[in-house]
């Protein structure tokens, strides 16, 4: 893979639907050869996002203080906020395309940033994401701490990853995150015990996403003003 080109939406949260769309126009281009692989980095305005595998015992129960949007991604119900590093590749993958190898691209890239702070993650087999071990003392099995859900069409990605750093984890209690309900999700600022923004994560992230998608160097556009051209 060539150079990648990371683009920061910029510190005010996205609405989702906005960036969504400015998903769709750059897949358009990449899938055109206008522009070079590009790699959104933003927060979203609260919102669930339902992927194609979701179903109705996944989903909240009454309203959950947030929009519901069902979207073409792979995978079932997860949300998107403040607080939370998301992630989306817009990049032409390799011949012969293997969705399985992209995700766990994705998730090494993941398990890299957070060593960086210290935190174990890891893959459990049957589930995709990163997770870290169970605690003993809480009780739990394994916690989630990034999600990640992605399609692949005419040889380029779209959606990808979600890393918690120091979101409302208590937004995850009113749906079945990713349908999975005998697991819990947490963040790097809850396993640390000290809020870690996403500002402070996100250039760990970036080093370690190039690094395993085999990009041989990366630079930054604004990405504050690619939305804005997607709003015209």
């Amino acid at each position: 893979m060539s150079d990648l080109v990371y683009a920061w939406m910029g510190d005010t949260p996205v609405p989702y639907h906005q960036g969504w769309d400015l998903q769709k126009r750059l897949h358009e281009r990449r899938v055109a050869d206008d522009v070079a692989d590009t790699v959104l980095l933003l927060e979203h305005e609260p919102v669930y996002t339902a992927g194609k595998r979701t179903g109705a015992w996944d989903r909240p129960l009454s309203d959950p203080g947030a929009p519901v949007v069902d979207i073409d991604r792979g995978g079932k119900i997860t949300w998107h906020g403040p607080g939370q590093l998301t992630v989306y590749p817009i990049v032409r993958l390799r011949d012969p395309i293997d969705v399985i190898a992209y995700v766990r691209m994705l998730e090494e890239a993941v398990i890299g940033t957070i060593a960086e702070f210290g935190l174990a993650g890891r893959r459990v087999e049957g589930r995709t994401g990163v997770w870290l071990d169970a605690d003993p003392g809480r009780g739990l099995i394994e916690r989630k701490i990034a999600a990640i859900g992605c399609r692949i069409a005419r040889k380029v990605g779209m959606h990808g990853l979600a890393l918690n750093c120091d979101n409302d984890l208590s937004w995850y209690d009113r749906i079945v995150p990713c349908g999975i309900s005998d697991a819990d999700t947490t963040s790097i600022t809850a396993e640390l015990g000290r809020d870690v923004p996403v500002s402070e994560v996100r250039p760990h992230l970036e080093r370690h996403l190039a690094d395993a998608l085999g990009a041989k160097g990366y630079s930054h556009t604004d990405g504050a003003g690619l939305l804005a051209g997607a709003r015209g």
